[in-house]
C-alpha cells in the first residue's frame, strides 16, 4: 500500500510541475514562431491548467480504467466549483461579471446537460466522445473568433492576463524547446505513475476506480486551478477566478471526457448519473443563481455562498469516503 501511495504523491507533484513547464515551453515557442499573443493565451494557457486532467484521463482510458477517467473529469468540475470557488469566496467575495451570468455559466449548464444525456444509456461510446470533442472545437473556435474581434470575454481576459505575465520575461528559443519536450515527457510519465498508484489503491481497498478518480485524483489534478485562484486573491484580481474555473469546467466536460471516450468506450455505472453528474449540474446551477442579477450589474459570490459550496463539497466527499470504508470492511 505504501508504494502506491508514494506513487500517487510523486505523480501529483511531478504532474503539476511538468504541466507548468510544458505550458511555459509551448507558449514561449509559439511566441518565437510568431503566434499572436491572444491565441497563445486562449489555446495554450487555456489548455495548460487542464493538462493534468487530460493526461490522466487519456492514460486511464488507454489502460482500460474508464471509471478513473470519468471520475477525474467530473470530479475535477465538482472540486473546482465546490472546493476552489467555495474556499476563495470565503477568503474574499468573488466579483461576477454580468457577461459570465449571461453567456459562460449558461453555456456550461448546457454542456453539462449534453453530457448527462449521453450517460442515459449507461455508456459513453466513441461516437459520444467525438461529439464532445467536436463541440469543444466549436466552443474554442467561437471564443477565439470573439477574442480576435475584440469583444470582452472573461475567459479570454483570464488567459490573456496569464499570457501577459508569462511573456514579461520570455525564455530563449532553445530553452523553450527543451522545456516543451521535457514537460511533455514528464507529463506522460507522471500520469502513468499516478494512474498506476490510484488503480492499485482502488484494487487493494476493494473500491471502484471511479471513487478514487472522484476524490484523490480529482483533487490532485485540480491543484493548478487552486494555485491560480489563490494567486488571483492575493493579487486582488478576483474577477479572474471564475474565468479560470469556467474554462476548466468546459475543458473537463468536453475535452477530457471526450478524449477518454474516443480512446476507449466507457461503461458508466448508474451512480455516475444520479450522484456525480447530478451534483455537478446542481453546483453549476447554484453558481449561476449566486451570480444572477440585473443586466450590467456587478454581483458577488459572497462568503456565505462560499461556505455553502464548501459544505456541499465536504458532505459529498464524506459520502464517497464512507463507501470506501464500507467496501474495505465488507
Amino acid at each position: 500500500m505504501l508504494l502506491p501511495i508514494g506513487a500517487i504523491l510523486a505523480g501529483l507533484v511531478l504532474l503539476v510541475w511538468s504541466a507548468d513547464k510544458f505550458v511555459e515551453g509551448a507558449a514561449a515557442t509559439a511566441k518565437h514562431l510568431g503566434m499572436p499573443t491572444l491565441l497563445i493565451g486562449m489555446v495554450i494557457i487555456g489548455f495548460g491548467t487542464s493538462a493534468p486532467e487530460l493526461a490522466v484521463s487519456a492514460m486511464a482510458a488507454s489502460d482500460g480504467n474508464p471509471g478513473l477517467a470519468l471520475g477525474n473529469g467530473y470530479g475535477s468540475n465538482i472540486t473546482n466549483i465546490a472546493l476552489i470557488v467555495g474556499l476563495t469566496a470565503v477568503i474574499a467575495p468573488i466579483a461576477v461579471h454580468s457577461q459570465v451570468v449571461r453567456k459562460e455559466l449558461p453555456l456550461l449548464v448546457v454542456l453539462t446537460l449534453i453530457a448527462g444525456a449521453q450517460l442515459l444509456d449507461g455508456e459513453l461510446s466513441r461516437l459520444d466522445g467525438w461529439v464532445l470533442l467536436a463541440v469543444f472545437a466549436a466552443v474554442m473556435g467561437w471564443s477565439i473568433y470573439q477574442g480576435l474581434k475584440g469583444k470582452a470575454d472573461p475567459l479570454a481576459n483570464e488567459a490573456d492576463a496569464e499570457m501577459t505575465e508569462m511573456m514579461e520575461h520570455p525564455m530563449p528559443l532553445k530553452s523553450s524547446l527543451m522545456w516543451l519536450v521535457v514537460g511533455l515527457v514528464l507529463l506522460i510519465v507522471s500520469s502513468r505513475l499516478l494512474v498506476w498508484g490510484a488503480v492499485s489503491i482502488a484494487q487493494s481497498l476493494g473500491v471502484s476506480d471511479l471513487v478514487i478518480g472522484l476524490t484523490i485524483v480529482a483533487i490532485g489534478t485540480s491543484l493548478p486551478e487552486l494555485a491560480s485562484a489563490l494567486a488571483a486573491v492575493k493579487k486582488n484580481e478576483h474577477d479572474l477566478i471564475l474565468g479560470n474555473i469556467l474554462g476548466s469546467g468546459i475543458f473537463n466536460t468536453l475535452a477530457v471526457v471526450g478524449l477518454a471516450a474516443a480512446i476507449q468506450p466507457l461503461t458508466v455505472d448508474p451512480e455516475v448519473l444520479y450522484r456525480d453528474w447530478t451534483l455537478m449540474l446542481a453546483l453549476t446551477l447554484g453558481l449561476l443563481a449566486m451570480g444572477f442579477g440585473f443586466t450590467g450589474s456587478r454581483k458577488l459570490i459572497s462568503r456565505f455562498d462560499g461556505a455553502v459550496l464548501l459544505v456541499a463539497y465536504v458532505a459529498y466527499t464524506g459520502y464517497l469516503l464512507s463507501t470506501v470504508v464500507t467496501a474495505s470492511t465488507a
